[in-house]
């Protein structure tokens, strides 16, 4: 017990390194452009409704894609696969135990977390997406399967080709470190 207690003290590896300005600038750049241009799309696309293509966890796709892009969990397979399998995920189990919201939850995120494990496409806001399939408002439930086109597909691809453009004009950048 004594051990698995001393888990919890952290290592002594210390904070992350500061990156520099360009680096800064670059992952603003790129997360403004890919944020704004899903935004702006959704804004002339779906004007009445509850922010259809626009959901949280392309903002945690952002901070990785544009922030920490030779991370494993920022590349094209995780970042689309990721949200893909997340969004089936979470609209078979909104379908299933909608009726009770604490479950869903629960097996939506951590049915998610597997399925990308199994699949090697985890990405972190993928669990998000399975999140907002079961939490979503009634717009986004009325959605049933196309949730997973719009927004889960559409938006990262959106995100990607940003990213694609934006992270190779720098030459101490490139993006992506794989594709499969």
């Amino acid at each position: 017990m004594r051990r698995y207690l001393h888990k919890m003290r952290g290592s002594t590896r210390g904070a992350s390194p500061r990156v520099s300005n360009a680096e800064v600038f670059w992952s603003w750049l790129g997360s403004f452009i890919g944020i704004a241009l899903v935004a702006w799309l959704n804004s002339h696309w779906f004007p009445a409704t509850d922010a259809t293509l626009l959901i949280g966890s392309l903002g945690a796709s952002a901070v990785l894609l544009y922030g920490a892009p030779r991370s494993p969990l920022a590349q094209p397979r995780n970042l689309v696969g990721g949200h893909i399998i997340s969004a089936v995920v979470g609209v078979t189990v909104w379908l299933l135990f909608g009726a009770v919201p604490w479950l869903a939850a629960a097996l939506a995120v951590a049915t998610a977390i597997a399925a990308m494990h199994l699949t090697r496409t985890l990405h972190p806001p993928g669990g998000a997406t399975a999140l907002i399939a079961v939490i979503g408002s009634e717009q986004v439930h009325a959605l049933g399967y196309l949730f997973v086109l719009l927004p889960a597909t559409l938006g990262p691809v959106l995100l990607l080709l940003v990213a694609l453009v934006i992270n190779n004009i720098p030459a101490t950048r490139h993006y992506p470190e794989v594709w499969r």
